[in-house]
């Protein structure tokens, strides 16, 4: 059974930081590329980044570049999401994915073999 569980969402103040951790079972982590999205209020969910199967290629929302970043660690079976400098707008329900090799549009929902359950941010002073 594959299971993508997030953790780490919360309440925080305008210009904070939170990390978001994404535990991952029932595959070889090592052969799938990991997705963050997210899913404001209202809107529809919009991929905000993206890391390939060796950590060693990464992708951008132009929204969040610089102030975002993905990483994993396939020993640990994790995947993380740090985000500083957070804005009101950041505000959604953050969700992890997984896409098994190499996808074409990693920031589109259809790669996505497997998703996690969401977990919320609030960025709120």
């Amino acid at each position: 059974q594959v299971r993508l569980v997030e953790s780490g969402g919360g309440l925080v103040q305008p210009g904070g930081s939170l990390t978001l951790s994404c535990a991952i079972s029932g595959i070889t982590l090592a052969y799938y590329g990991i997705g963050w999205f997210r899913q404001a209020p209202g809107k529809g969910r919009e991929g905000i980044s993206y890391i390939g199967r060796s950590g060693g290629s990464t992708n951008y929302k132009a929204s969040v570049k610089g102030r975002f970043t993905i990483s994993r660690d396939n020993a640990k079976n994790t995947a993380y999401l740090q985000m500083n400098v957070l804005k009101p707008e950041d505000t959604a329900v953050y969700y992890c994915a997984a896409v098994y090799g190499l996808p074409i549009a990693p920031m589109r929902e259809f790669e996505y073999d497997y998703w996690g359950q969401g977990t919320q941010v609030t960025v709120s002073s």
